[in-house]
């Protein structure tokens, strides 16, 4: 069946303990299920499926994948800010997300489908990790090129094409073409981290890299077709086994 793909992944789940773990999973859910209502997504319209530390949902196709970007873009940003503000540091919770489109299966185990799995390689890839590192924001989206030729390109209101930038996602069957939202990651330009990432990565948050005025990130703004290099290497076969975190 024919599928909109969204993708929700935790960072640092692992670094957590038990208690605090269990928290970020119940905010997680919140923000999704708030999202999706947000985006005019009822529970009638979409199939879920829990990966610990992420959450999978199969969105029916006649549900607007604008309405759906709109709100990765604006709403849940701001949510997350809010929940941020009043949770502790152990407690604080930033997300990758990632929207993608295809067709998917559902066998005895679960969904299986070539373009869940690049979806899937999309969250893990070390491109989105890096941009959430460098940014102060709490959400760091990327979208898959089907997405972004078949809704961004065209800049409807509240989802701006020029705001987007190509890169190259590293996988065990080649590079992936994908579209971040914001510039390209530091790392991916120069193929090294950039000062104090690897130090800053458990904090979450880097100062002076905020919204610059007239809309754009701050730092260098990269638009247009620009390919990025990395180092990093997705490697291994992606699993699906109900209610363990893949994505750490």
């Amino acid at each position: 069946m024919s599928r909109t793909i969204l993708l929700l992944d935790i960072e640092r789940f692992s670094d957590r303990d038990d208690v605090e773990q269990a928290f970020l999973r119940r905010m997680l859910y919140d923000v999704c299920d708030s999202a999706l209502l947000a985006a005019g997504v009822d529970e009638t319209l979409r199939l879920r499926e829990d990966r610990g530390d992420s959450v999978m949902e199969l969105i029916d196709p006649n549900a607007s994948v604008i309405s759906l970007l709109r709100t990765l873009l604006a709403d849940v940003p701001a949510r997350l800010r809010t929940m941020n503000r009043m949770a502790s540091s152990s407690a604080q919770m930033r997300l990758r997300a990632v929207v993608a489109g295809g067709y998917v299966k559902r066998d005895a185990f679960g969904w299986v489908g070539s373009d869940l799995n690049h979806a899937c390689r999309l969250l893990d890839g070390e491109p989105l990790r890096a941009a959430l590192r460098e940014r102060p924001d709490d959400l760091a989206l990327c979208v898959s090129s089907a997405v972004y030729e078949g809704v961004v390109r065209h800049s409807h209101t509240g989802v701006p094409a020029e705001h987007f930038t190509r890169i190259a996602v590293p996988s065990k069957n080649g590079a992936l073409t994908a579209w971040l939202h914001g510039p390209a990651p530091v790392e991916q330009i120069t193929g090294h981290p950039t000062p104090g990432d690897r130090a800053t990565e458990g904090a979450g948050r880097r100062s002076g890299s905020g919204p610059a005025p007239g809309g754009h990130f701050g730092g260098a703004y990269i638009g247009g077709d620009n390919y990025g290099i990395s180092t990093g290497q997705v490697t291994g076969d992606i699993r699906f086994d109900a209610g363990r975190g893949k994505h750490r």
